[in-house]
């Protein structure tokens, strides 16, 4: 397995892409905010949604196009959420007929996504104007300025590309992502269309896609809120090749590890890039009784925003992480639990045994001080791990949502 340079969602074989400035909010006039991803052949797809029960209209509209388990193309879009509209599955509808007019496919194999504010009426004459040309520009290195069409208050783009070999065959899965607040995500405001040229059928690329959520897109937390537009898609074309994966053989093992991997990339970018956030906080739990108590208690502590709040000061109160740990609901055992805080300056132990060890408040300020910080968590009670993905706490945080709308 190995991660490609400057890889992008259209780094798999047969797959184009684009971006433009629609200006789906009037006021944006410099950045893109519609894009398009194709295959140039029926790819078999599997998605995964938000659980929250207030959804876009584009999620509505993409779960019935999807039923059959195949599509062909992604047309997306910054600037408005298309939630809580009485036209919202109007106006997604007629994004997919846009995107299948300009792209010469059918209208029922195109994937809808939106983000941005929610609750404002979706203008449809953006796009009515913009997809035209989206179509005239879709090509192999479009893959960036479609990353960037889906940025709201992300800093930076989210993409990346993995190859593997199946089966004698070169393999490789694309992806980008978009995601700074409202991230909460269960399957934050979370988009994320991964793209492969594997052989493989819609029903095992459904399992593959769900083993590969649980351990990465699942285990972030930014603020705690559960986005009404989390998406995550996979389309695969079987350019590659492969022989097609139709059972949980070892190919589909190989494929699934690389999906996986693949994902918790993204998530740690994501969390990375959440709203005001300095330090990317990565949480691993190790010797907890079950994966699910493991899962539980990391997820926990990336959620606290006291923990939170104290990494961002770099400030060494590992009292707020047993904290998360005793009301995470997991079967835990606290006079057991270590802790420890870990960076590239290097890593020091705050407690042990479910009690505090002396340490250096100078050696852990320099820790903590680092852009990626790792709360290291060891229950000793079991086989039990996970990692969850969060950042700090900031200032800046309060300042973006406060006038997010306005």
């Amino acid at each position: 397995m190995k991660f490609l340079e400057n890889g992008t969602v259209t780094s798999p074989q047969g797959f184009t892409a684009a971006g433009v400035i629609g200006s789906v909010k009037a006021s944006n006039t410099t950045k893109r905010d519609i894009m398009m991803i194709a295959s140039d052949t029926l790819c078999s797809t599997a998605a995964v949604f938000t659980k929250n029960l207030v959804k876009s209209s584009a999620i509505l509209v993409t779960k019935k196009h999807i039923e059959n388990g195949k599509a062909q193309a992604v047309i997306a879009n910054s600037g408005n959420a298309n939630t809580c509209n009485a036209d919202g599955i109007e106006k997604a509808e007629r994004m997919c007929e846009l995107a299948a007019e300009n792209l010469n496919i059918n209208k029922d194999d195109v994937i809808v996504a939106s983000t941005g504010v929610i609750g404002q009426v979706m203008p449809i004459e953006p796009f009515e104007k913009a997809v035209p040309e989206i179509a005239k520009l879709m090509s192999k290195d479009g893959g960036t300025n479609a990353a960037e069409a889906i940025m709201t208050t992300d800093t930076v783009k989210k993409e990346a590309a993995v190859e593997i070999e199946l089966g004698g065959k070169t393999v490789t899965i694309g992806a980008v992502a978009k995601g700074s607040g409202m991230i909460h995500i269960n399957m934050g405001t979370m988009l994320s269309f991964v793209t492969t040229d594997a052989a493989i059928s819609s029903e095992m690329l459904a399992s593959a896609l769900s083993e590969a959520v649980e351990v990465s897109y699942n285990m972030v937390s930014v603020d705690g809120d559960t986005s009404t537009n989390d998406t995550l898609a996979i389309l695969a074309n079987g350019k590659a090749g492969n022989d097609e994966i139709t059972t949980r053989n070892a190919d589909y093992a190989v494929f699934t590890e690389a999906l996986t991997e693949l994902c918790k990339k993204m998530a740690k970018k994501l969390a990375g890039d959440g709203e005001g956030a300095t330090k990317l906080i990565i949480c691993s739990v190790d010797g907890a009784k079950t994966k699910f108590d493991a899962k539980g208690a990391a997820k926990a502590v990336i959620c606290s925003s006291l923990v939170k709040a104290a990494i961002f000061g770099s400030d060494a109160n590992w009292g707020r992480v047993l904290c998360a740990i005793g009301y995470s609901g997991c079967d835990i055992d606290v006079s057991k639990v270590d802790v420890s805080f870990v960076s590239d300056a290097g890593e020091i132990e705050v407690c042990k045994d479910g009690a505090g060890v002396d340490f250096s408040e100078e050696t852990a300020k320099k820790i903590l001080l680092e852009n990626e910080i790792t709360i290291k968590v060891s229950l000793n009670d079991g086989d039990g791990k996970a990692e969850a993905y969060g950042c700090d706490l900031t200032y800046d945080y309060v300042k973006i949502n406060g006038d997010y709308r306005t």
